[in-house]
Formats: C-alpha cells, sequence, structure tokens
C-alpha cells in the first residue's frame, strides 16, 4: 500500500494470534461458530465482529440510563451501568493482555455482559423476580425467574434486530452468561470478566459511596485497605497485578489467598455497609415497587405490550412482560409509571353546561 500503509485482513490477524497467544487462549479460527452461519468479515475476526455489534445494539445504549447502585444520584460523576460496563472491558482487558489472552473476546463478552439488567439495579431485578413469582405462585427463589445474565444472552440471541439477534459466537454468549455467581465460564476469557467484574464494583461502588458522602476512606477496614491500596487506583492496579501473577502460575484466572480474601472482605463490609443498609438504599423500596407494579400491570393488560419480535409471538407471557419491563431505563420506567397511575390534569373548556 502507498505511503506507508498497509491492508491487514481477517486472515492476517488470526494468522497473528495464532503467532503471539498463549496456547491456553481462545483463537478466532477456532470458534465454534454462530448458530445462523455467516460469510466472514474480510477485515475483522468472528470476535471484532461480536464486539462492535454489541457496542452498536440498542441495549447497550440504553445502559447509560440504568442504575448501578445509587438511584437517580444527584450529581454527574456516579456509575451507570454503561461506565461500569466500560470499566468491567478496561479491567478485563489489562488482566487479559499480559496473560496472551484474546483481548477481542475478552472486550467483547464484557462489554455484553449487563445487557440484561433491569431499571434500578439488583433491587429492579429482584422485583422483577418476585412479580413472576407472584403471577406464577412459585417461590420467588425457584429457576427459571428473570436472571439478568439469562436475559443478557435472551437479548443478543433473540430480542435484538427485531428478533433475529446478534448472532454471536458461542465463547461470547458463553462468557455473557457464566459472568455472575454460577456456572464458570469455558474459555479463560470470559472467566476474566467474571473476575473483572466483580473488581469493578467493589471499588467504583466504595468511589461512589465516599463522594455521596455515606463512607469515608479512613471507615474501611484497615486489614483491607491495607493489602488492596488506599484509593481506587491503588486497589485497581493490586487486584489486577495480583490476578495476572497468579493466574500466570496456576494456569487459570485466580488470585491470591491473601488479595482474594482482601477483596472478598471488602465485598462484605460493602453488603453490609451499602448495599443492603444505609443512606444509599433509602429510595430502593419506591424503585421495587415501582418494576412490581408495571409487571402487574403489562401481565394484566398484554394489549399494551409492544407487539412481539419475530418468533416470540407464543413465548409465555410472564417472560414477554419482564422483556418489556427489564429493558426500560430508570427514567422511561418512572414515566411508564406515572402514566399509567397518576391521574392527568384535565380541563372543562369545551365541555357542555348541564
Amino acid at each position: 500500500m502507498g505511503k506507508g500503509l498497509a491492508l491487514i485482513s481477517r486472515k492476517d490477524l488470526e494468522g497473528r494470534e495464532r503467532r503471539l497467544l498463549c496456547s491456553a487462549a481462545c483463537r478466532a479460527d477456532q470458534s465454534k461458530g454462530r448458530l445462523r452461519i455467516e460469510q466472514d468479515d474480510p477485515y475483522r475476526t468472528c470476535f471484532q465482529q461480536d464486539r462492535d455489534r454489541i457496542l452498536h445494539s440498542k441495549s447497550f445504549r440504553r445502559l447509560a440510563n440504568k442504575t448501578q447502585v445509587f438511584l437517580a444520584p444527584d450529581g454527574d460523576h456516579y456509575r451507570t451501568r454503561l461506565t461500569h460496563t466500560l470499566e468491567v472491558a478496561q479491567i478485563a482487558g489489562s488482566i487479559a493482555r499480559p496473560l496472551g489472552l484474546n483481548e477481542d473476546l475478552t472486550e467483547a463478552v464484557a462489554l455484553g455482559h449487563d445487557l440484561g439488567h433491569t431499571p434500578f439495579g439488583h433491587a429492579g431485578e429482584r422485583a422483577l423476580r418476585a412479580a413472576q413469582a407472584k403471577v406464577l405462585s412459585v417461590d420467588p427463589a425457584a429457576e427459571g425467574l428473570f436472571s439478568h445474565s439469562e436475559q443478557s444472552v435472551r437479548i443478543v440471541e433473540t430480542l435484538e434486530r427485531d428478533g433475529r439477534g446478534l448472532n454471536l459466537t458461542a465463547e461470547v454468549v458463553d462468557g455473557i452468561l457464566c459472568h455472575n455467581c454460577g456456572p464458570v465460564a469455558s474459555t479463560l476469557e470470559g472467566r476474566i470478566v467474571a473476575l473483572a467484574d466483580r473488581i469493578a464494583y467493589v471499588t467504583h461502588d466504595m468511589d461512589d459511596a465516599k463522594r455521596a458522602g455515606l463512607l469515608k476512606e479512613e471507615s474501611l477496614p484497615a486489614a483491607y485497605r491495607d493489602v488492596l491500596g488506599t484509593s481506587s487506583s491503588e486497589r485497581i492496579e493490586t487486584m489486577v497485578h495480583d490476578a495476572v501473577e497468579t493466574s500466570a502460575r496456576a494456569g487459570d484466572i485466580l488470585m491470591s489467598d491473601t488479595v482474594g480474601s482482601a477483596m472478598l472482605g471488602m465485598r462484605r463490609f460493602l453488603f453490609e455497609n451499602l448495599y443492603l443498609h444505609g443512606e444509599a438504599k433509602r429510595e430502593e423500596p419506591k424503585a421495587s415497587h415501582l418494576v412490581f407494579e408495571l409487571f402487574l400491570h403489562f401481565y394484566a393488560h398484554p394489549d399494551e405490550l409492544p407487539p412481539a419480535c419475530e418468533g416470540c409471538e407464543d413465548d409465555p407471557l410472564h417472560v414477554r412482560a419482564a422483556d418489556h419491563v427489564s429493558s426500560m431505563t430508570d427514567r422511561f420506567a418512572i414515566r411508564c409509571y406515572e402514566r399509567i397511575n397518576v391521574p392527568k390534569a384535565w380541563s372543562l373548556s369545551g365541555m357542555a353546561v348541564v
């Protein structure tokens, strides 16, 4: 090519992966493929295509207006579900790169891992499960009820593109499904995202809590601060470096006992002082009630649901109602609730006088 440019094809990129990635990495040319066979892109690997499809999806854009931890925070610097996702992608890439694993696969899984989250974070997810359990007369802990991990897969396989889905590779779908506590991803790249997810939220939730004045750095347990560090950047660096070095020795994605225990200890502290109690949860009952009532309304009024996408016409009503409610952003859910439940102002003008 002229002026020093080079034309690098998909085949060149796949060859680069074969040369540079470690033997345990998942290479693009070894992918199990997609549900529907497609013609290969001439300039992108299959995992690069998956990353781009997720990035340009409607469900990805909606993450910008979905709660991470703080409901309706008064400030511009609190994390949303989108900024959390981007931080997970950055942390996951920082672990995958020095281990010689596939950064493109890692990034695709990270960008897609939370697509199925409800409005108002985990509070909304719990409320949606409880509402489904109510109409189905089952225990809220029963299998088969709403799960954001499974909903993320439903989005990329079915709901996006008006029922066609994104047709992602099997490895990306597996990583998305297994990012939460539960089954372990089949690829090391998928396991990295599961670990990066925990590193990200433990770190940035503390940061947001301090910004809100709910926690002080000095109030964090000293035993864990001594191990992880005394700032967000220090803690991320400690956990990422530890994950890289421990994983390289173990041949699997792991943290050392010392750093891993400190991270889990800090997570327990946040659950006890932030996630389950305290000022950050003050508005949560309202949000939970809102999601619960929205689901019951659409379950009772299926004619108000959006038209079912192609292939979803025969899905159970409790699934279709959950699809609609879970797709809402926080502010759209509030507007929808107000439209259904709050009386509108009306005028006497134009009315006949009797």
